[in-house]
């Protein structure tokens, strides 16, 4: 699967992993918008505000004047992306928005949509 990633696609994991290792959270994500910039950013545990790597980029991206997401890749332990973490891309990028899903190694495991 790493072989047929496409070199952008890559470029977002790399930077959620990286993310992820600099900052010492359980997650790190990167999204691309409409234009091809990239937002990237770790897990949020405030005592007053939780928010995943995912919902944190979106949220980064909107902030940001982003209209629509191209892609979304999340470096996590997790097996599979939240409903909620997959909803906010969706809510940005459309259900056909393609949210990929490595290991902490950056190892691609399993592509899905925003659905």
């Amino acid at each position: 699967m790493t072989d047929t990633l496409h070199p952008e696609d890559r470029k977002l994991i790399t930077l959620a992993r990286a993310t992820r290792a600099r900052n010492g959270v359980a997650e790190g994500a990167a999204v691309r918008d409409e234009t091809g910039r990239t937002y990237v950013a770790g897990t949020v545990a405030l005592d007053s505000l939780r928010l995943s790597a995912l919902q944190t980029a979106v949220a980064m991206a909107v902030a940001s004047g982003a209209t629509s997401l191209e892609a979304a890749a999340v470096v996590s332990e997790a097996a599979a992306v939240p409903d909620t973490d997959r909803a906010a891309v969706r809510d940005l990028g459309g259900p056909a928005t393609p949210v990929l899903l490595a290991g902490p190694d950056g190892t691609p495991g399993a592509t899905i949509t925003a659905g």
